[in-house]
């Protein structure tokens, strides 16, 4: 009888998958013009060997500064389209180029900045002919206004912005917790249909330098690089026809290495033409809305169905396989279950098959949180702040990233439809929350510290 053998998951140093040192000498916001001498083409002999991958974004992480600096911002934008062209050269389709600032508290001399700087930065990168930014985080150390000079730009959608509630150290805090939850309902009814919130990520545990927003942050220095990969057509793949759990893991794994494999010498071929840093590959089977590229799809291949039971060791093995694979990796690197982005998903929590309280759950094994998840408009606070902190201790206990990007709809109460025009989105229904942080010693503001299991 076949069995199959799981990994601890465990979370990449930032440094996992062997990444590029920065040729010596090039400061930081250096123009990169792209002169013929520089421009990287494709080697002759370059065949990929598997079918070419959807790419949701390549990154780009710079330091930030206030005002702008439209030149950094220039340089990084040709750098990206150069980048680009590379990877098209090769058959593979880039979605998005993206913009990433070191954490907008450290540029800022003051919270009442924030505005100015999302109004500017959008509109530099949109002069540069790029499609998004992230600022970064408010940290747990910075000022708790940096956190409510928020609301504006995000309910306007200029850019991309998160709050820490749980730092790489082991802390949680329930302050962080309550003030994110409160930005949440302030977006909500600012935006009017709760949109907003597709800007906001709460972030526990997450270290700089992913390429998926909204977590996505610069840790600082010179021009640094990820990408994004949308690959859960791998994991359909894989797991249609596969004769056993263990074929399955394999045939995802073997899939993995070999479209990493080509990813990564495209891209250290890029950065050592060019100055930049490579990061690494984001494989976290990141789902589109049609149900030939949702990763609710390939659990359902193994006989998983996403929120009955057995699912949760589908998800386990999947999220196994990416562990297991060989490829230069950085971010989350796991399953990415937004049920808004996800066909299969999004379908399973219409029927009433699929709660908050499963997706946490699934979280614990593979998952990279709670992403794009429909809620009441009159979710309370204290509903808010525990699910948070429960993300933010799991998170902490289990020693991985993990963010939550909450979606309050005003007007909507739970089993209502979900409608948005937007292509990245799947029509679903509104989630409930139960209960929350009301009473007792979880209700205050205190910070925790929670030390990561260990069997010893």
């Amino acid at each position: 009888m076949g069995w199959v053998q799981l990994h601890p998951s465990h979370t990449p140093r930032p440094n996992a998958g062997g990444l590029r040192s920065l040729q010596p000498g090039i400061p930081p916001h250096t123009r990169l013009d792209n002169p013929p001498g520089l421009r990287y083409s494709l080697p002759h002999s370059f065949q990929p060997r598997s079918p070419a991958l959807q790419i949701r974004a390549i990154t780009a992480f710079i330091s930030g500064s206030f005002p702008v600096d439209n030149a950094a911002v220039q340089g990084a934008a040709e750098f990206l389209q150069t980048a680009r062209t590379a990877l098209e050269q090769a058959g593979y389709i880039i979605q998005s180029l993206r913009l990433a600032t070191t954490p907008f508290p450290t540029y800022l001399s003051e919270p009442a900045q924030a505005p100015e700087l999302a109004a500017s930065l959008a509109a530099a990168i949109r002069a540069a002919g790029l499609d998004y930014a992230a600022i970064g985080p408010v940290r747990l150390d910075d000022d708790p206004a940096y956190a409510a000079a928020l609301a504006e730009p995000l309910a306007a959608g200029r850019v991309f912005a998160s709050l820490e509630i749980a730092d790489c150290r082991g802390r949680l805090s329930l302050a962080a917790c309550r003030r994110c939850a409160q930005l949440v309902q302030t977006v909500a009814q600012r935006s009017g249909d709760g949109f907003g919130n597709l800007y906001l990520a709460a972030l526990a545990n997450c270290a700089p330098e992913t390429p998926f927003f909204p977590a996505s942050y610069a840790r600082g220095g010179p021009l640094r690089f990820a990408l994004a990969v949308e690959a859960a057509d791998l994991a359909i793949q894989a797991c249609d026809g596969a004769t056993s759990p263990r074929d399955a893991a394999r045939r995802l794994r073997v899939a993995i290495e070999r479209a990493g494999q080509d990813l990564g010498c495209i891209a250290e071929g890029i950065a050592g033409a060019h100055g930049a840093g490579f990061v690494g590959l984001d494989f976290s089977l990141a789902p589109y809305p049609e149900r030939e590229r949702s990763l609710g799809t390939a659990l359902e291949l193994l006989g998983g169905m996403p929120g009955d039971e057995g699912g949760i060791a589908a998800a386990a093995l999947v999220a196994d396989a990416i562990n297991r694979a060989q490829f230069p990796r950085c971010g989350f690197s796991g399953l990415m279950l937004p049920v808004l982005e996800d066909a299969a998903l999004a379908a399973r929590a219409a029927a009433g098959a699929l709660t908050v309280h499963d997706l946490l759950l699934m979280s614990a094994v593979c998952g990279t949180g709670l992403d794009t998840i429909p809620l009441p408009g009159d979710t309370s606070l204290e509903a808010l702040t525990g699910v948070l902190a429960d993300m933010g201790a799991l998170a902490l206990r289990s020693g991985k990233p993990l963010t939550a990007r909450l979606m309050p709809m005003p007007g909507k109460q739970a089993g209502d439809p979900v409608t948005f025009d937007f292509a990245y989105f799947a029509n679903s229904r509104v989630l409930a929350l139960q209960g929350g942080l009301s009473h007792g010693p979880l209700s205050g503001d205190e910070t925790i510290e929670i030390v990561r299991y260990s069997r010893s």
